[in-house]
């Protein structure tokens, strides 16, 4: 325990030396307000852009509600351009200390590699569900604020759903930084990875109970419906487990490896 509390703490210090603590909540916090302010403000930008001739809108079309917005922000900005930043924030948690001979350094004091590896996945990870959490709570305030108002309860547990696929994330990034050496292509692998897991979400039941992406999906879900099926419980199961084997691989590589 004394092992990984330090080693926690080296993570720390080095997110902090490279501002990470800093412009990585801000990116999630201007995600977070990007969606309830472009949807509220959308029909005074196509005026002030000549007006909306030549576009078809349903006079009928109500006013969106508070929980689509609010789903469109997990869907329109995490998934995509946060995961984008994230994978690119956290593609040298591991290969940039074998670069640089702090992995062996480490590993050749009396370090369990389970401490190592943990460290880095739990730090990480803590940081991500902080910068989430901000640029959520942000586009929740507004969402309430220009629109309908979001029960509370769903959106807490919207977010704790988003946040186990967030898990998954962290952890496929770190098993990719352990594999590979070259930090642009352990970003580009890893966002491919996990675009086409997000884009096969919701394709067939089958899928969404072996598919971590679709903890994403049933995050959107539950905003919408205010319902938790059965169904979700195992997803998080499986996901828990694919993590536990990403952990075993990368610990069996790196034990290998001897650094």
């Amino acid at each position: 325990m004394n092992t990984f509390l330090a080693l926690s703490k080296k993570e720390i210090t080095q997110m902090t030396k490279e501002y990470k603590i800093v412009w990585l909540p801000i990116v999630y916090i201007l995600l977070g307000l990007t969606q309830p302010i472009m949807m509220y403000f959308l029909p005074a930008i196509l005026q002030s852009m000549g007006g909306i001739e030549g576009i078809m809108i349903d006079p009928s079309m109500a006013k969106p509600e508070g929980r689509e917005v609010l789903a469109s922000t997990l869907n329109s900005q995490f998934d995509q351009l946060g995961i984008i930043i994230l994978a690119i924030a956290t593609m040298g948690i591991i290969q940039g200390e074998k670069a640089n001979g702090m992995m062996a350094f480490i590993l050749t004091r009396p370090v369990s590699v389970s401490s190592y590896i943990n460290s880095k996945i739990l730090i990480h990870f803590g940081l991500a569900v902080i910068c989430i959490t901000l640029g959520y709570a942000m586009s929740f305030g507004y969402t309430s604020y220009l629109f309908t108002a979001v029960p509370i309860t769903q959106a807490f547990l919207a977010l704790v759903f988003y946040c186990v696929w967030l898990l998954f994330v962290i952890t496929f990034v770190a098993m990719m930084s352990t594999y590979f050496n070259n930090s642009a292509f352990i970003a580009l692998i890893s966002i491919v990875v996990l675009f086409v897991c997000r884009f096969c979400a919701g394709l067939h039941p089958l899928i969404d109970v072996i598919n971590p992406a679709s903890n994403s999906l049933y995050a959107t879900s539950i905003l919408l419906t205010g319902e938790v099926e059965f169904l979700y419980c195992f997803n998080i199961i499986v996901t828990g487990l694919l993590v536990l084997l990403m952990v075993a691989i990368m610990h069996n590589f790196i034990a290998k490896k001897k650094f």
